[in-house]
């Protein structure tokens, strides 16, 4: 990251990776894949955390990572604002990973309640990272209440469908001047490399790497691939084409008459 941090809030993180802590068979799996992927904040979700010794808050801190709080399995505004006051009581922060689910089938966000959370967050002083649809609508009005950083699925969340709208995490990208972190559906590595040759500034994973048959290989091949992804989005793809072109000038071939 030397020359290409990435800000969020006004704060330099160390790694364009965040991982879930869900789901993970083990903390030492969690602790070793934390260290694996080099990430710097790891989402927990405030309804299921356990602060026992040995649990996963100890792996992350262990590891070297920060606790970023979510709002995992609220349904209204209500709920979600009370669970992150209760968040940034229990592990002191005003960061929240913001999610309202309109839908349990689906755990697709829901868009008003949503909306309505971030706001009455934001205005309260939280730093507020937004769990959303693809919609770059919608991604424009969660950063015109405040947030500071909009997390567009690239499909359900748990799924592993990878990037099913490449176009649409195109348009927020155009919609969205805060950073843009692709948030569910990450699968395996190429889906990871195709969110930042988007132009998302960062990729959260969680089922790809707790799933997995080897965690901690799956999370240092996920962030070699943020790594890649990043550096060919910096370095610009050429146009693609219709027809064929040769690479080589026709210049000093020979004609044989």
């Amino acid at each position: 990251m030397n020359g290409d941090p990435l800000v969020i809030g006004g704060r330099t993180l160390g790694s364009r990776l965040l991982l879930g802590s869900g789901g993970f068979r083990h903390p030492d799996l969690l602790a070793a894949s934390i260290t694996a992927a080099g990430a710097d904040l790891v989402t927990v979700a405030v309804r299921r955390v356990d602060r026992a010794p040995g649990g996963i808050l100890e792996a992350i801190t262990a590891a070297g990572a920060r606790v970023l709080p979510n709002t995992a399995g609220c349904v209204t505004a209500r709920e979600a604002v009370g669970t992150a006051r209760l968040a940034r009581e229990a592990f002191a922060t005003d960061w929240v990973k913001l999610e309202v689910i309109g839908d349990r089938r689906t755990l697709l966000p829901d868009a008003v309640e949503l909306l309505a959370a971030a706001e009455t967050l934001a205005s309260g002083g939280f730093t507020v990272l937004a769990y959303t649809t693809d919609d770059p609508v919608l991604g424009a009005r969660l950063e015109g209440v405040g947030c500071a950083a909009v997390m567009p699925l690239g499909s359900p969340i748990g799924s592993g469908g990878g990037i099913r709208n490449p176009r649409a995490i195109g348009m927020m990208r155009e919609s969205v001047t805060v950073p843009l972190v692709l948030d569910a559906g990450i699968g395996t590595a190429s889906d990871a490399a195709l969110a930042m040759e988007l132009g998302c500034d960062a990729v959260l994973a969680a089922t790809a790497v707790a799933g997995s048959r080897e965690p901690e290989r799956m999370a240092r091949a996920l962030a070699g691939a943020v790594s890649a992804g990043r550096e060919a989005l910096r370095a610009g793809r050429p146009p693609r084409r219709e027809h064929a072109q040769a690479s080589t000038s026709p210049d000093g071939i020979p004609e044989w008459a």
